[in-house]
Order: structure tokens, then C-alpha cells, then sequence
């Protein structure tokens, strides 16, 4: 079954043989495997991929793989059964073992390849060949497609082993950095931000990875000490995971005319993502050159958006290059992030990211991509000067947009009836001043208070008289504002709709993983609950656990304030 055919869901699937009964694979039916690849997907080892769309690998089963967690609210959203997780055939194929491939279950997975661009300016020299040729799915391998209650999803393993992009590397992730991706991306999707959701994760008793990491209480800005880690493997879940830097890849291929097909393969992604990531909104019946120019529209909504709600709730990406930009428009990969505590524009959790990827850069960091996106669609324009034109607009508006979109993301935190910009870069400033805690602070501020006590609690160290000053002549233009937007109880209950409760905490969340290793979950299940509701009025003991300022300890400490990229 293939194309507009979605099968409806009756009742929830209790069996993996039901579960592939839902198999619908377009990608692997209507774009191109490299003509390379082997037959069987016997394919790990590094090597240069010239053309095609994916490469077919088999996963590299986890040995005696072991459940840590489960997303009940995602298994609930496909219409799965909770029983599912603890099946002997389920279990095994996410962690990776395509031999229980069964009905139309495919028995291989697939790896795509893509270019790497950092700020508009595209680099081959990571690659071990030099050429660009060798970027992809490294450590990532789809291993199914399916419609569930007409919405098509695709499940990665992140960890299932090598394959031809691994760079060398063993395609394995450890069970660290997979807790945090698989608890990120369900808090993430609570908080309301679009993003790739967690359904599994699965973790080795037997099979350990090498990796540097950090010393207990290391200040170490790199990390200090190789560690022997659990090797796990969590299974993401999107409506695709097409990225801008596949389509900058094609368009890359064409430019050069890299092969006699390039040019259609870079036509067939671009159609390819419209049909998964674009069906309801772009109409099919156009022109393709207008369908282009509508999927640049809509993707720099879905960016501007996107980008947006990270500031909201205190997100960084760490490292938003094109490859780890979603061309769907949601947050993609969860690898060196953080959540903003202590207010620093300039918050950067991970080591290698540098300012320019910073919690206040991002907006620069989405426009360098979207020019990427848009330079990617070019040369399908290339015989259509006014489609071209318009796509040329679309491009240069970014920065207006953004801009836009970031203002009336300020006004619905600060409960304003319109965008105010003066008073939030006042507001910014004094935050900064304040050493605010960026979560704690906003929610207080969702309480609409008339005075600086109430906001007291969100500092790290107390106001001196003159910054009291200021922020009660800030706090009393604030409720000018805000006057003619509701009663304040009103407000209240707007503002904290978009001001959460909850944030992530890494000294909380460190002790999750710690524990998983040692074969104790609780911990990861607490958080799960906990980040579950981010926007309610937490209970007394919550509040006393999950809303406090984050002790002095933690400050600098590798692993915790800060941290390499991910493994």
C-alpha cells in the first residue's frame, strides 16, 4: 500500500504482527536507493555515497537488551497498547534486530545522506574523504513507516549501529544521552513546541561503549576521563526526518551536474518532502515551480515559529546547523541542547557551539538555514523567473518575519495587548542584571504582581537599591500596558499558558541516567510525570523539588552546566 491509502485504526494494536500491519514505506517506494548500496543492507562500513536518496542498512541488534522506558501518551496518540513494550518480537526490533522483520515489514533500514553547512557556509573537510560525500545518518537508521489514525509517521533507532556515514565511529549511542534525548522529546511536545517525539528506549546489560566524559565534580571545561557506557538505543518518532541539509546536498549534486540524474533526484526530495511534511496545505494540482515557492512560504512560518518557541521556553538547540534543522518545520535532534536557568543571552550548553549558536542567536542561526533552504530550491526555479522572484522575496523577508513572530511571542509572555519591544529589551536587560532565573522569573511574572517581592524568589542574588528602583518603575509601565488586556486574573491565567511551571533542570535529570545505569528507573518515570503538565500549578512538594534556583555546586560543573556533544 502506497501514496493517499491510509488504513483507519479500530481499537488498540496489541500485537507487533499488527503493529507492522500498519508498514506503509513511501519514502523507500518513491525515491532512490544509491545504486552502491548492497542488496541486503549488509552495508557498515564508512564509505562515499555519490548519489540516490538512502542507503538500505540493517540495524545492529542491542545485546540482551533490556526496557527502560516508554512514552504512554505517544503509544496512546498511535493507538498503540502499553502490553507492547515488554513483547519478545516488539522489543526486538527497536533494538535492532531486523530479523523479526514480519508481513510487510521491510527487513533493513535506511540511512539518508546530507551536506553540512555551519551559518551559510558549506564545509566537506569533517568528512574523512574530504568531499562532503561521506555526511548522513551515521548513528540514526529509519527502521519503519506507517500511517496510525491517518497520520504517517516514520521510527529511527538513534544508536542502531554503523553505517556508510559513520565516519569510522561504532553508531552506537549510551544510555546518557539517550535518557535525555528520549525524556527531552516528550517534555518538548508537553510544552506545546513542535518537535520529534520519544516512543522507546532500550538499553544493553552486556554491551558497553568507550567515551570521554567528565570526573564528578570536574570543572573541566572538555571533558577530563574515557568512561565505559551502557550502549542504548531510544526509537524517535516524526512525520519525516528530511532535513534542509539533504535538500542542500541534491541541490549540491545538480549545480555540479554530479551525475547525469542529479537534477531529478533533487526534484523528486523536494516533492517528496511537500507530500509528507506539506500534503494538507500545499495544493498538489499547481505548477511545481508554485508549489516550490509555497513550501518556502510555509516553511519560513514554520521556522520563524519554531524558533520562537524555543526563546519562549528557554530552549537552545546547542548546535543548529542545516543538518539538524527539520525541513518540516519542528525540532529535530537532541544532542548537545539545554534549557536556559540563570539568564544569559549568550546560554550555550555545549562546549563546541560557540556564541553563534547561542540561546539568543538562534533567530540569526534559523535565517542562515532558511537562506540555505531557499538556495537548495533555486535550481528547480532556474527556467521560472517570476517563481524565482518570489522565492527571492520569501528569502529576503526572513528577518521581518522573525522578527515579527518573536515580538508577539514577548507580548503573550508578558501579557501585553501588542508588542512592545522597548519594554521587553528593558525587561531583558534588568533579568540579565538580576542573575534571573529564566523560568522561575517568567512564572512569577505570570502572577501579575505589583511589586518586586513576589519576583524576589527568582534571583540568585538579592537587588541592589538602585536596580530595585528600576524595576519598580519597569513593573509599574508593565501594568500601564497591560491594563486594557483583561482583568489581571485574566492575564494571569493567559500568561501562565505560556509561561511553564516546569523546566528541565540537567543536576535534576543527571541523576536519572546515573541511575538507569545501575537498573533503577524510577527516576526517569518521575520525570516523565513531572514534565507531563509543564503549565499547571505544580503541587507543594513539586514546586519544593522541581521550581527552585539551581544550587551553587552546579555552576561550571562539566557534565551539568556544560558538556561535549553528544554520545
Amino acid at each position: 500500500m502506497t501514496g493517499e491509502q491510509t488504513p483507519s485504526t479500530t481499537g488498540a494494536i496489541q500485537s507487533f504482527s499488527a503493529l507492522a500491519e500498519r508498514a506503509d514505506y513511501s519514502l523507500l517506494d518513491t525515491l532512490r536507493a544509491d545504486p552502491d548500496a548492497s542488496v541486503d543492507g549488509n552495508d557498515h562500513r564508512a564509505r562515499q555515497v555519490y548519489s540516490g536518496h538512502y542507503v538500505p542498512v540493517t540495524p545492529t541488534p542491542l545485546a540482551e537488551a533490556e526496557y527502560v522506558a516508554h512514552s504512554p501518551d505517544l503509544f496512546s496518540e498511535l493507538g498503540l497498547s502499553d502490553a507492547l513494550v515488554h513483547d519478545e518480537a516488539f522489543r526486538r526490533w527497536f533494538s535492532g534486530d531486523s530479523s523479526m522483520a514480519t508481513g510487510p515489514l521491510r527487513p533493513f533500514g535506511w540511512a539518508t545522506g546530507y551536506a553540512l553547512s555551519i551559518y551559510g557556509t558549506e564545509y566537506t573537510q569533517q568528512c574523512p574523504f574530504g568531499t562532503g560525500n561521506g555526511y548522513g545518518d551515521g548513528r540514526a537508521l529509519s527502521v519503519f513507516e506507517g500511517v496510525f489514525k491517518d497520520k504517517r509517521w516514520e521510527m529511527q533507532l538513534k544508536g542502531g549501529g554503523p553505517t556508510p556515514y559513520c565516519r569510522g565511529a561504532d553508531g552506537r549511542a549510551v544510555l546518557r544521552s539517550s535518557v535525555r534525548e528520549f525524556l527531552a522529546q516528550e517534555f518538548m511536545h508537553a510544552l506545546g513546541v513542535p518537535t520529534s517525539r520519544s516512543l522507546t528506549l532500550y538499553v544493553s546489560r552486556s554491551e558497553t561503549v568507550r567515551r570521554p566524559w567528565y570526573l564528578e565534580h570536574s570543572r573541566s571545561l572538555d571533558p577530563d576521563v574515557m568512561v565505559d557506557n551502557a550502549a542504548a538505543i531510544t526509537t524517535r518518532v516524526a512525520p519525516s526526518f528530511l532535513r534542509v541539509g539533504q535538500l542542500e546536498l541534491f541541490a549540491r549534486r545538480a549545480r555540479s551536474n554530479a551525475h547525469p540524474d542529479a537534477m531529478e533526484e533533487l526534484r523528486m526530495i523536494v516533492t517528496h518532502l511537500i507530500s509528507r511534511n506539506y500534503r494538507e496545505v500545499i495544493d498538489r494540482s499547481l505548477d511545481f515551480s508554485d508549489q516550490v515557492v509555497q513550501l518556502a512560504q510555509l516553511f519560513r512560518g514554520r521556522l520563524t515559529s519554531l524558533v520562537a518557541d524555543w526563546m519562549r521556553v528557554g530552549y537552545c538547540q546547542g548546535n543548529f546547523n542545516s543538518d539538524n534543522c527539520a525541513a518540516g518545520g519542528y525540532t529535530l535532534d537532541y544532542g548537545p541542547f539545554g534549557f536556559c536557568e540563570l539568564f544569559d543571552p549568550r546560554f550555550q550548553p555545549w562546549t563546541g557551539g560557540g556564541e553563534h549558536f547561542c540561546f539568543f542567536n538562534q533567530p540569526a542561526a534559523a535565517e542562515a538555514n532558511f537562506q540555505m533552504f531557499c538556495s537548495a530550491l533555486r535550481p528547480l526555479l532556474q527556467d521560472q523567473p517570476d517563481a524565482m522572484a518570489q522565492l527571492d522575496q520569501i528569502s529576503a523577508g526572513f528577518a521581518e518575519a522573525m522578527e515579527t513572530t518573536l515580538d508577539a511571542m514577548w507580548a503573550r509572555k508578558l501579557g501585553l495587548p501588542g508588542s512592545n519591544p522597548p519594554l521587553v529589551r528593558e525587561l531583558l536587560a534588568l533579568m540579565a542584571q538580576s542573575r534571573a532565573d529564566y523560568t522561575l522569573f517568567f512564572r512569577g511574572l505570570s502572577a501579575c504582581p505589583s511589586t518586586l517581592e513576589p519576583l524576589a524568589g527568582s534571583f540568585y542574588f538579592p537587588c541592589s537599591p538602585e536596580l530595585e528602583t528600576q524595576w519598580h518603575s519597569w513593573l509599574e509601565r508593565w501594568q500601564e500596558q497591560t491594563m486594557g488586556n483583561g482583568d489581571n486574573a485574566e492575564r494571569s491565567t493567559a500568561m501562565k499558558r505560556v509561561n511553564p511551571a516546569i523546566t528541565w533542570r540537567e543536576w535534576l535529570i543527571a541523576p536519572a541516567y546515573q541511575q538507569a545505569e545501575h537498573g533503577d528507573t524510577n527516576l526517569i518515570q518521575e520525570l516523565q510525570a513531572a514534565f507531563r503538565n509543564p503549565y499547571d500549578d505544580p503541587s507543594e512538594a513539586m514546586q519544593a523539588h522541581y521550581c527552585r534556583l539551581k544550587p551553587r555546586e552546579y555552576f561550571n560543573a562539566g557534565g551539568i552546566s556544560h558538556y561535549s556533544c553528544s554520545s
